[in-house]
C-alpha cells in the first residue's frame, strides 16, 4: 500500500520530469527527488532538483523554476507553492486531499504503516547474546528493546526477519563460572572462601542462589570432594540455570528469540575446525612458530589474528567465525549483529574473516550498542540486588516499570551513551515523555466513551471540514508515518520511530487543548472523532511496534 504522502511526493516529481521533458531536458529525472523537507518551513514537500540541474540547463536554479509556475493547477495534491532561498522549491499540500488519509487509516488500523519495501528478504537480527555467566545488565537491556523493536518494524517494513541469541555456554568462563560454584558449595559446607576467593572467578552473590539450587538438586554431592576437571560441567549446569533466567526477564520485558543457539552445539558439531580447514585450503592461514594466524589484514583488519594457538587449543575468535559462516549458510539476505560497546575493535575482523569465507561482507552489518548509566536525583546509582557493581535489568524493570523503560533506552540512538533518569522514568505526568505519548491514548478512549454514551446517531464522516490548523498537523504527521517505519527499518534506527510518536504526541495534544471534539455540529462532530480514532491507531501501533502499551485509562 503507498501512502499517501508518498501518492503526493511521486505525482509532484512526474509533473516535473513531464515538463523537463517538454523543455528539452530529457536526462536529468535522476536529478528530481522530493523530499520530507527536515527543517520546518520549507513546506510539507520539498526538491532542489534546479540546484543540481542549473550547470547542466545552463540556466540560473531560480529562473528553472520559474518555467514550473504553471504546472500544477490540475494536480489535486498541491495547495500551493514557494521558490525560497538559491532554489529550493517547496509545496504545501492541500489539506482536504490529505485528510482522505483518515479513512486509510480507519479501514485497517492495525496494518496501517506496513509496506513491502523490504521485498521479502530474510534478515538474521542477533541481538542481546549476554554470557550466562551472571545476570542480565542494563546494556544488555538496551540491546533487547533495540533489537526487538527493529524486528518488529522490519517485519512491518515487508522483511522475513529471525531473531536470535549466542549464548557462550562454553570456554575457560564456563570452567570459571563451575569453580565459583564449587566454592560457593564449600561456603555452604562452612568453609571461610571469601578470604581466598581466586581473581577472575565471579564473586556475585547470585552464585550463592545457584549453590543453594544445586544443593537442593545434588544433596550427594560433597563439595570438598569437587576436582577442578568438574569445573566445565559445574559451569554448564550454572550457565543454562542462568541462561533461563535470562529468557524470563528478557520475556516479562516482552522480548522473545525464534532461537537460542548454543555455542557448546556449535563447537561439538565440529563447526569451528570445519573454518579452520576452510580457511587453510582458500590460503588465508600461515603459520607462525607452531601457531596457526589468520592474515585479517589483508581484508582491512589492523592486524593478523591466532586462530589455533600453538598448543593446538582454538581461540575464542574461532568459534564467532563458524557461527557466521553458518548464519550465512543458512541463507539470509542480511546479517545484523548487535553488539556491546567493548566490541568496538572485533568490528573489522569479524567482517575479514566473512569476506574470507567467501561471503559478501556487505551483508554483514553491525550496531554497537553503547553503555547506560542509571541516575536518580542526578547521581549515579547501583540497584542490583544480586551482589555486584552492575544494575540488573530485571531490577530496573522492578522499579521503572516496563514500558518507561523501554521507552528510555530506545529514545536515543544505539551508538550513542545514555543517561537513564529513575526520577523521570517513575513520574506519573506529561513532563514522561512515555506517559506524555500514552496519555494520548487514554485520551482518544475517554473521548470515544463519553460518545457512546451520549447515544448520539453518527453521520457521514467529511473529512474536508477538517481545516484548522492543528487538524492539518496531525492530517500531515498521521500521512508520514509509514515512511518514519521505513526510515527504522532501512536506517536500523529506532529512535525515529520516539521521536515521531512523541511529535505526535505534542501535536494531539495542542489539538485538544484549542478545540473541542463532543460539543460540535454533528459532521465536524464525526469529522473530528475520526480525526481522533486515527490518531489512536497510529499511537496504538506505533506504541505497539516498540513493544509499549496502550492503556484506555491513565
Amino acid at each position: 500500500m503507498i501512502s499517501r504522502l508518498d501518492e503526493a511526493r511521486q505525482a509532484i516529481r512526474q509533473r516535473i520530469i513531464e515538463k523537463l521533458h517538454d523543455l528539452g531536458w530529457p536526462t536529468l529525472d535522476e536529478l528530481v527527488q522530493v523530499e520530507v523537507p527536515t527543517e520546518k518551513g520549507r513546506g510539507d514537500l520539498t526538491t532542489s532538483f534546479a540546484l543540481k540541474a542549473a550547470r547542466r540547463v545552463k540556466m540560473p536554479p531560480r529562473e528553472l523554476l520559474g518555467h514550473m509556475d504553471a504546472i500544477w493547477s490540475d494536480l489535486p495534491c498541491v495547495a500551493g507553492t514557494e521558490v525560497a532561498g538559491p532554489g529550493f522549491l517547496n509545496f504545501t499540500l492541500s489539506t482536504a486531499w490529505m485528510a482522505e488519509v483518515i479513512p486509510d487509516i480507519l479501514r485497517h488500523p492495525q496494518t496501517y504503516g506496513n509496506t513491502a519495501v523490504g521485498q521479502g528478504k530474510r534478515v538474521l537480527l542477533e541481538y542481546v547474546s549476554a554470557n550466562p555467566t551472571g545476570p542480565m545488565v542494563i546494556v544488555s537491556g538496551r540491546a533487547a528493546a533495540v533489537g526487538d523493536t527493529l524486528a518488529r518494524v522490519m517485519s512491518a517494513a515487508g522483511y522475513q526477519v529471525w531473531r536470535e541469541f549466542y549464548v557462550n555456554d562454553a570456554g575457560g568462563q564456563i570452567a570459571r563460572l563451575g569453580q565459583a560454584l564449587a566454592l560457593r558449595l564449600r561456603e555452604l559446607e562452612g568453609e571461610d572462601v571469601e578470604s581466598t576467593w581466586p581473581e577472575n572467578v565471579y564473586p556475585g552473590a547470585y552464585v550463592k542462589e545457584l549453590a543453594l539450587m544445586y544443593r537442593a538438586e545434588h544433596p550427594e554431592v560433597l563439595a570438598q570432594s569437587l576436582a577442578e576437571d568438574e569445573y566445565p560441567a559445574l559451569g554448564a549446569w550454572a550457565a543454562e540455570r542462568i541462561r533461563q533466567g535470562h529468557e524470563t526477564t528478557l520475556k516479562h520485558f516482552r522480548v522473545t528469540f525464534d532461537r537460542w543457539f548454543s555455542e557448546r552445539a556449535l563447537r561439538e558439531s565440529g563447526a569451528p575446525e570445519a573454518v579452520i580447514q576452510r580457511l587453510k585450503d582458500r590460503g588465508y592461514l600461515v603459520e607462525r612458530e607452531g601457531a596457526w594466524w589468520f592474515t585479517a589484514t589483508r581484508f582491512g583488519d589492523d592486524k593478523d589474528r591466532v586462530m589455533v594457538k600453538s598448543d593446538g587449543s582454538l581461540t575464542y575468535f574461532v568459534p564467532d567465525a563458524a557461527y557466521h559462516a553458518d548464519k550465512f549458510d543458512r541463507g539470509f539476505d542480511y546479517v545484523i549483529d548487535l553488539l556491546g560497546p567493548d566490541h568496538h575493535g572485533y568490528v573489522n575482523r569479524i567482517r575479514a574473516v566473512v569476506e574470507a569465507l567467501g561471503y559478501p561482507s556487505d551483508r554483514l552489518e553491525v550496531l554497537i550498542i553503547q553503555l547506560v548509566r542509571v541516575m536518580r536525583d542526578g547521581e549515579l546509582v547501583r540497584m542490583s540486588k544480586r551482589g555486584g557493581t552492575f544494575v540488573a535489568l530485571e531490577d530496573l524493570i522492578e522499579e521503572a516499570g516496563i514500558d518507561p523503560a523501554r521507552f528510555f533506552l530506545l529514545e536515543r540512538a544505539p551508538e550513542t551513551p545514555m543517561d537513564f533518569d529513575l526520577n523521570l522514568a517513575k513520574l506519573k505526568g506529561p513532563d514522561n515523555p512515555v506517559y506524555y505519548v500514552q496519555y494520548v491514548g487514554a485520551r482518544i478512549h475517554s473521548v470515544l466513551r463519553q460518545w457512546r454514551q451520549m447515544g448520539a446517531p453518527a453521520v457521514p464522516v467529511d473529512v474536508t471540514l477538517l481545516q484548522e490548523p492543528e487538524e492539518r498537523q496531525l492530517i500531515i504527521l498521521l500521512a508520514r508515518f509509514p515512511e518514519v517505519l521505513v526510515r527504522v527499518a532501512e536506517e536500523r534506527a529506532p529512535q525515529h520511530l520516539v521521536k515521531f510518536m512523541t511529535e505526535l504526541a505534542g501535536a494531539f495534544h495542542a489539538f485538544y487543548r484549542q478545540h473541542r471534539i463532543l460539543d460540535q455540529a454533528p459532521k465536524l462532530r464525526q469529522a473530528r472523532l475520526a480525526l481522533a480514532e486515527a490518531v489512536l491507531a497510529v499511537n496504538t501501533r506505533g506504541l505497539e511496534l516498540m513493544g509499549i502499551e496502550q492503556p484506555q485509562e491513565m
